[in-house]
């Protein structure tokens, strides 16, 4: 059997807000509309969906598995927004980046308060090599 993710749909209060914090801080094309959508394409014919519920929801967490250059360029914008961001999940280590799994990692909020998690390496890297 074959299980691959196909898309998912993220909770904003503004989802155009959303949609371009996400595109410009993953360095992604902008945001295509359709229906109640506004949808981001990733690698591997994922879809990544922002709309507006019209109701109170939780925040959520999101990870990206990117590139050295790419963390580069999204820790740079990061930085240059001045935005809170941590080295953890428990926002323990803040204005930091960590180097778990052989790699590195930062966490830091979007307009409507989900956590962005961007990583160089998966989770349990480091224990394969």
């Amino acid at each position: 059997m074959t299980t691959l993710f196909n898309h998912t749909i993220v909770a904003a209060r503004d989802k155009r807000e959303s949609a371009s914090f996400f595109t410009e801080m993953f360095g992604l094309p902008e945001a295509e509309e359709g229906g109640p959508f506004l949808t981001v394409r990733l690698d591997g014919g994922v879809l990544f969906q922002f709309a507006e519920p019209g109701v109170e929801f939780p925040p959520q967490h999101y990870a990206f598995l990117v590139t050295e250059p790419d963390f580069d360029e999204i820790y740079a914008r990061i930085q240059a927004r001045g935005l809170d961001h941590w080295a953890d999940p428990r926002g323990e280590r803040a204005g930091e980046y960590n180097t778990n799994h052989g790699g590195r990692g930062v966490y830091f909020p979007d307009p409507s308060g989900h956590y962005l998690e961007a990583i160089t390496q998966p989770y349990g890297a480091d224990a394969a090599s």
